[in-house]
């Protein structure tokens, strides 16, 4: 029953990584402030492919781990823009698990 349980505890564990499979790394020109930060979260977590989603107002930069292909860079691109922001540089780098 152990051996079973940890199994199961593998194979859950490769599947979240194997669902999770890349990072975007977004440049935001017209983040000035708190509320910036909270809207560009917002809008991020409210996409079901979206994992994670960290906003740096320091250094004016959006990282989400995003399902392998889903959110398109273009519908990345859009968000940003409906927040009212402009994206300068995405950076899309593939999970090397």
């Amino acid at each position: 029953m152990k051996y079973l349980t940890i199994s199961a505890l593998l194979v859950t564990a490769m599947a979240i990584q194997s669902v999770h499979a890349r990072a975007v790394d977004i440049d935001v020109h017209g983040m000035t402030c708190a509320f910036c930060v909270d809207s560009l979260k917002r809008a991020f977590s409210e996409m079901d492919s979206i994992s994670k989603v960290e906003v740096s107002l320091k250094h004016k930069k959006i990282h989400l781990e995003t399902d392998d292909t889903q959110p398109s860079i273009a519908v990345i691109k859009q968000t940003v823009l409906d927040a009212g922001f402009t994206p300068t540089k995405i950076l899309v780098q593939p999970n090397e698990n």
